[in-house]
């Protein structure tokens, strides 16, 4: 079953332009990934400062290796120094509880 994760980072003054040019090439190695199926970012309307990538994978252990990927958390490690807090992802499923109570 695909899923989302939403991933909600919130960036210093000044960099987000910065930010922005990480998380495109951060993306584009995404898209290389078996399971992977879309992606967009947004940025707070009334916060904007804060980020939200949400990725669509066709299953939770398709993003749990992405996760887990020594490229993706080298890239990870340039985009901590530019953010006020750290970076917070989430999974979820749409409407339904049957893998989990």
């Amino acid at each position: 079953m695909a899923i989302k994760v939403l991933i909600t980072r919130r960036f210093k003054e000044g960099k987000g332009m910065e930010l922005l040019i990480l998380l495109n090439q951060l993306r584009s190695h995404a898209i290389e990934q078996p399971g992977y199926l879309t992606g967009e970012t947004l940025v707070g309307h009334d916060d904007p400062l804060k980020l939200v990538v949400i990725g669509t994978w066709q299953t939770e252990e398709h993003w749990r290796k992405w996760e887990d990927n020594p490229e993706r958390k080298a890239m990870e490690t340039q985009i901590e120094p530019l953010l006020i807090e750290p970076t917070k992802a989430e999974v979820f499923a749409w409407g339904t509880f049957s893998h989990r109570p």
